[in-house]
C-alpha cells in the first residue's frame, strides 16, 4: 500500500491510496467465491462455473464493485496510520483506477484539523451568578415534596372548586346539534389544569354533584377540528365525582416520613445544603460555558464543511442511540415529529459547530500552555470508566489500544484547559463582563 497527500484549499486534502494488483486479485477472487453459489450459466451445475466463464459472460468487471467494497475499508486505515496529517471528517471515496493485473487506485478527500489564532483566553470576563439559597426556594422544593406525597380525598358535601379533581359526563352543541367528538363520559379533568378550551373548567367552579350545568364557550379560531374554529357551543354537564388534593402537614412527622431525618429543622437544612451544592455545580459549569464561549470569540479559525457534516451526523447518531435505549426507533421519531434524517443534521448545525470551536480551541490552549496529563490521570479515567460500566480495571484497560488511550489522553487535556480557562477567568458583574 502507498500513499500520496495533496493538500487543498480551505483545510481539505485528496489522499490517493494504491493497493497493488496481487492485493486487488485476491479481493477480485474472493468476490467471487462468495457470490459462485448463486451464479447458473447453462451447461454448468450451480455454483460450479469456472470464473473465467463468469468474466466471460458478464464481462471482468462483474467482481470489481465488491472487491472494491472490500479492499477500501482497510487501505483506508492503513493509509491514517501512515498519514501525518490530522484527518477530521469522514473521507468522500472515489475509485480512479480497478483493472485486473493492474494496482488498485482510489482517493479519499478528507477534512484536515485545521489552525487556530487564539485570542485573548486568559481573564476573560464572565457573569457571576449568584449561589445564595433563599428561604423561597428551601420552601418551593418543600412544597414540591408535599404535593408528591399529597392524598386526593373524596369530597360529597360541597360545590366544585379551583383545583378540585372532577370526573364527569359532557356533551358538546354547536347551534343546538351535537357535534362529533363533543362527547365524553365519566372523564377525569382537574380545574385549572387549562386541559380543555378557555374558559370551560371556569365555569364548572360552583358545580354540584349530579346536577347538570351548561358551559358556555367559543372555539378558538385555530382550533384543530375545521367545522368548530371559531364558534360558539353548549356543553351540557354533569358532575359525578369531586376529590381534592390533601397536602400533608408540613410538620417533624412529614420529614421523618419523606427523608431520614427526624425534625422539619433537620429536614430544611439538609434541601438548604442540597441546593447549594447544586447551584454552586451549577455555577461552576455555567462559568465554565462562559469562559470557553469567550475564548472561542476571540479566537479564528475556517471550519472545513467536511468536518462540519462530520460532527453534524455523529451528532444525530448519538441522539438516535440515546432514543433506541428508550425503546424508541428513529423512524418512530421521525413520524411523530415530522422531521427527516437530513432535516435533523441541519437542525443540528450550529451546535456542531459550537461543538467543534469549542474543542480546537481548548485543544490550542492546551498546547499553548503546555498542559500534560499524566499516566495517573489515564489511570483515574480508566477506573471512573471501570465504575460506569461496572467492569474491572483490567478488563477496560485491555479494550484500550494506542488509538483509544490516544483519544482518551486528548479528551483529559482538553478538561484540563477547560479548567484552566475557567480558574483564570474574572468574575464580575452582568454590565461590566458586556464591557469588554
Amino acid at each position: 500500500m502507498s500513499l500520496q497527500v495533496e493538500k487543498l484549499e480551505k483545510n481539505m486534502a485528496k489522499l490517493t491510496i494504491e493497493a497493488g494488483a496481487e492485493e486487488l486479485e485476491k479481493a477480485i477472487e474472493k468476490a467471487y467465491q462468495k457470490q459462485k453459489s448463486q451464479i447458473s450459466i447453462p451447461g454448468f451445475r450451480k455454483g460450479k462455473v469456472p470464473r473465467q466463464m463468469v468474466e466471460k459472460m458478464y464481462g471482468k468487471e462483474v467482481f470489481y464493485e465488491d472487491a472494491a467494497n472490500a479492499l477500501i475499508p482497510d487501505a483506508y486505515d492503513k493509509a491514517l496510520e501512515e498519514c501525518e496529517e490530522d484527518i477530521v471528517s469522514s473521507p468522500k471515496i472515489e475509485v480512479t483506477q480497478i483493472e485486473a493485473g493492474k494496482p488498485f487506485i482510489f482517493t479519499a478527500t478528507v477534512a484536515l484539523k485545521p489552525e487556530v489564532k487564539l485570542g485573548k483566553y486568559k481573564g476573560v470576563k464572565v457573569d457571576k451568578i449568584d449561589t445564595e439559597v433563599t428561604e423561597e426556594e428551601i420552601n418551593a422544593e418543600i412544597d414540591r415534596e408535599r404535593e408528591n406525597n399529597a392524598r386526593n380525598i373524596t369530597v360529597e358535601d360541597r360545590p366544585v372548586k379551583d383545583g378540585d379533581i372532577t370526573t364527569l359526563d359532557f356533551e358538546g352543541f354547536v347551534d343546538g346539534v351535537a357535534f362529533e367528538g363533543g362527547k365524553g363520559e365519566n372523564y377525569p379533568l382537574t380545574i385549572g389544569s387549562g386541559a380543555f378550551i378557555p374558559g370551560f373548567e371556569e365555569q364548572l367552579v360552583g358545580a354540584e354533584i349530579g346536577k347538570e350545568v351548561e358551559v358556555k364557550v367559543t372555539f378558538p379560531e385555530d382550533y384543530q377540528a375545521e367545522n368548530l374554529k371559531g364558534k360558539d357551543a353548549v356543553f351540557k354537564c354533569t358532575i359525578k365525582e369531586i376529590k381534592e388534593k390533601q397536602l400533608p402537614e408540613l410538620d417533624d412527622e412529614f420529614a421523618s416520613e419523606v427523608s431520614e431525618f427526624e425534625t422539619l429543622a433537620e429536614y430544611k437544612e439538609d434541601i438548604k445544603k442540597n441546593l447549594e451544592e447544586k447551584k454552586a455545580k451549577d455555577a461552576k459549569n455555567a462559568k465554565e460555558d462562559a469562559a470557553i464561549k469567550a475564548a472561542v470569540e476571540a479566537s479564528e479559525m475556517e471550519i472545513p464543511e467536511a468536518m462540519l457534516e462530520t460532527q453534524q451526523r455523529q451528532m444525530v447518531d448519538e441522539f438516535a442511540q440515546r432514543i433506541t435505549m428508550q425503546g424508541l426507533s428513529m423512524e418512530q421519531y421521525f413520524q411523530f415529529t415530522g422531521t427527516n434524517y437530513q432535516q435533523m443534521v441541519e437542525q443540528v448545525k450550529p451546535q456542531a459547530e459550537e461543538r467543534i470551536k469549542s474543542r480546537l480551541v481548548l485543544e490550542a490552549i492546551a498546547k499553548a500552555e503546555n498542559i500534560e496529563v499524566t499516566e495517573e490521570d489515564y489511570d483515574k479515567e480508566l477506573e471512573t470508566m471501570a465504575d460506569v460500566y461496572q467492569m474491572e480495571v483490567d478488563k477496560v484497560k485491555e479494550l484500550m489500544g494506542d488509538r483509544e488511550k490516544k483519544n482518551i489522553m486528548q479528551d483529559l487535556a482538553v478538561r484540563k484547559a477547560a479548567e484552566f480557562v475557567a480558574e483564570n477567568a474574572k468574575e464580575t458583574k452582568a454590565k461590566e463582563s458586556k464591557e469588554k
